[in-house]
C-alpha cells in the first residue's frame, strides 16, 4: 500500500491537467477489472462485473486531480505569474519548489520580496509572488505560455514506521484504496457490478463525480476523501491519525447505506470512527446524492494532517481500513437493494 500510494502521491494532474495521470491510473486499475474507460470530462471509470443479469450497482469514487496553480503572464524579464487552481494555501508558497508545465517540465523557485523589505506585519498574497525558472526571458516566453500548469513539490515519503507525507495524498490514497478494493474482489466475487470511479476537478468544484455518477446511475454509491487528523494547533472537529476509516453521518448521506458499513465494520472488526456533517461535506458525495433521481451515498474518510500543503501526512492502516471495509461490504452485498428504501 505504501509504494502504490508514493506512486499516485508522485504523479502530477492538477484540476483541469488531469490528462498527465489518467491514463497512469487506467492501467492500474486494468488488471482488476472488466472494463475501464475514460468518460468526456476526464473521469477514469473502472468496472468489474459480477456477470448476474440485472445485478445492482455500486459506485466508488476518489477524486484524482491535485491543487496547483496556474500561469497567468510572463514578465518581461521572464518571471512568471500566477494564480490558485483550487484551495491553495498561500501562506505555504514563498520560497517553494514547484514544476512549470511547459513546452516541457521546467524547475522553478517561488520567491517574494526579501524579510527585510516588507512591511512589518503584512501578510504576502499570490499577486506579489512569482517564479523564477532562472532562464533567459526570450526562452522562458517561447516555452512557458499563459494557462500553463504548475505542480506543487515532489512527496517527502516515510516519515515514521506508520505515516507517509506527500503532495495530493487529498485524494491520491483514497485512489490507491480503490484500487486495491478492485483487486480483492477480483480474487473473491461479488453479487454487485462495481465501478471505480477517480474522478476530475474536485478541487474546483466536484465535477468529474458529478458526470460520472449521472452516466453511471448506480443503485448505491460511496465517495473516499480525507478529513482533518489531529495536529499540534488542530483537536478540535480532527480526528487523530491511526483511528481508522471515519464515516461520516448527516443529511449529505444516506442513513441506512451509513448504517451497512457502520455494520460491516462492527462484524468484521474494522476500527472506525463517526463525523456529523450537518451540510455540505465539501466531497463528492455532495454531487452524486443528487445526480438523476438521486443516489443512495455514503461518505469514508482518511484523517489527514496538513490538508492542501506539500506534505500531507497520513497513517497507512487508516487507508487499509477503508479498504477492508469496502471490501467486505462488497463480499456481504447479495444481489438486492430493497433495504436501501425508506
Amino acid at each position: 500500500m505504501r509504494e502504490l500510494i508514493r506512486e499516485l502521491s508522485d504523479m502530477r494532474g492538477i484540476s483541469g491537467h488531469e490528462f498527465s495521470l489518467t491514463d497512469k491510473i487506467s492501467e492500474m486499475f486494468r488488471p482488476y477489472c472488466d472494463e475501464v474507460r475514460t468518460d468526456a470530462l476526464g473521469s477514469v471509470i473502472a468496472i468489474k462485473r459480477c456477470g448476474a443479469e440485472n445485478a445492482p450497482s455500486l459506485m466508488l469514487d476518489a477524486h484524482c486531480d491535485e491543487i496547483g496553480l496556474m500561469v497567468t503572464s510572463v514578465t518581461d524579464e521572464g518571471f512568471l505569474t500566477f494564480t490558485n487552481v483550487g484551495g491553495v494555501d498561500e501562506r505555504t508558497l514563498p520560497m517553494s519548489e514547484v514544476t512549470v508545465h511547459g513546452s516541457r517540465d521546467f524547475w522553478g523557485v517561488i520567491g517574494i520580496k526579501p524579510n527585510h523589505l516588507i512591511e512589518t506585519g503584512k501578510t504576502v498574497k499570490i499577486k506579489d509572488m512569482a517564479i523564477d525558472v532562472g532562464l533567459d526571458a526570450d526562452f522562458v516566453k517561447n516555452n512557458i505560455s499563459v494557462g500553463d500548469a504548475v505542480s506543487l513539490p515532489q512527496s517527502v515519503g516515510v516519515i515514521s514506521e506508520k505515516q507517509f507525507s506527500g503532495k495530493s495524498l487529498d485524494d491520491r490514497a483514497s485512489v490507491a484504496a480503490l484500487i486495491k478494493v478492485m483487486k480483492n474482489i477480483s480474487e473473491c466475487g461479488a453479487a454487485v457490478d462495481v465501478y471505480a470511479v477517480a474522478a476530475v476537478q474536485e478541487e474546483v468544484g466536484c465535477r468529474g463525480a458529478k458526470t460520472a455518477a449521472y452516466g453511471i446511475d448506480p443503485d448505491m454509491a460511496v465517495a473516499i476523501d480525507v478529513c482533518h487528523a489531529v495536529t499540534p494547533d488542530n483537536s478540535d472537529d480532527a480526528f487523530e491519525a491511526g483511528c481508522g476509516a471515519v464515516i461520516s453521518v448527516g443529511p449529505n448521506l444516506h442513513q441506512k447505506l451509513t448504517d451497512a458499513l457502520l455494520d460491516t465494520a462492527k462484524r468484521c472488526g474494522i476500527k472506525t470512527e463517526t463525523e456529523a456533517d450537518g451540510g455540505d461535506t465539501g466531497t463528492d458525495a455532495w454531487e452524486i446524492q443528487t445526480a438523476r433521481c438521486g443516489i443512495p451515498t455514503a461518505l469514508l474518510s482518511i484523517p489527514l494532517k496538513y490538508m492542501h500543503t506539500s506534505v500531507e501526512t497520513l497513517d497507512i492502516s487508516d487507508v487499509e481500513a477503508v479498504t477492508e471495509l469496502l471490501t467486505e461490504f462488497i463480499k456481504e452485498q447479495n444481489g438486492e437493494t430493497q433495504w436501501l428504501s425508506f
